[in-house]
């Protein structure tokens, strides 16, 4: 491997005081970012498809892990969803394992990525690939090996469909408050 490609030394380690406290963050963040979405939909007359199509509890996940390593990934992607669920009822209960798996493969990809130079947009997408190969998986899993009825292999594909909104906005919106977060000094540069 290129040391060009992989450099860990960019970035000095985390204390545990501080990914504690981003992962705690990321929690709080995909509970209450999706809510936002939600209410929106319910006002519009639209329900969860404003959710379903901008993927919101993704941003604070992937945000966390690229941010914070992934031990904070993937401990808020696995208990986001859980949080989530257990304040506002959603995720569904069918699809909540699925959700769990996804975004603690998202947490921890991103934080794996963290300290490999290459641009931020390109992390992004390697982490959705990653997340939703493992998303995949589970649910291939689920109904062909233990003949889980309540989820079927199509919501693969639409659910990948159905998001790509969301996907477009995380190639633009996590690789801005990324760089903004690691380069406070340069807070104008995007600007002008």
């Amino acid at each position: 491997m290129s040391t060009a490609f992989l450099r860990s030394a960019d970035k000095s380690r985390l204390s545990v005081k501080v990914q504690t406290i981003a992962t705690i963050a990321a929690i709080v963040g995909a509970v209450a970012v999706p809510q936002l979405f939600h209410a929106l939909g319910a006002a519009s007359g639209l329900g969860t498809s404003l959710g379903e199509t901008f993927l919101p509890m993704h941003l604070p996940i992937i945000i966390v892990g690229l941010l914070a390593g992934p031990y904070a990934g993937a401990i808020a992607g696995a208990l986001g969803p859980l949080v989530s669920f257990a304040v506002s009822g959603m995720p569904g209960a069918d699809m909540l394992p699925f959700m769990m798996l996804e975004l603690c493969a998202y947490g921890l990809f991103a934080g794996l990525l963290r300290n490999v130079k290459m641009p931020a947009v390109i992390k992004v997408i390697a982490v959705q690939i990653g997340g939703r190969a493992v998303r995949a998986a589970a649910i291939l899993l689920a109904v062909y090996a233990f003949g889980n009825e309540s989820v079927r292999a199509a919501s693969i594909l639409m659910s990948i469909g159905t998001g790509l909104f969301g996907l477009a906005l995380q190639w633009t919106l996590i690789p801005l408050l990324v760089y903004r977060v690691e380069n406070p000094k340069k807070k104008g540069a995007l600007i002008r």
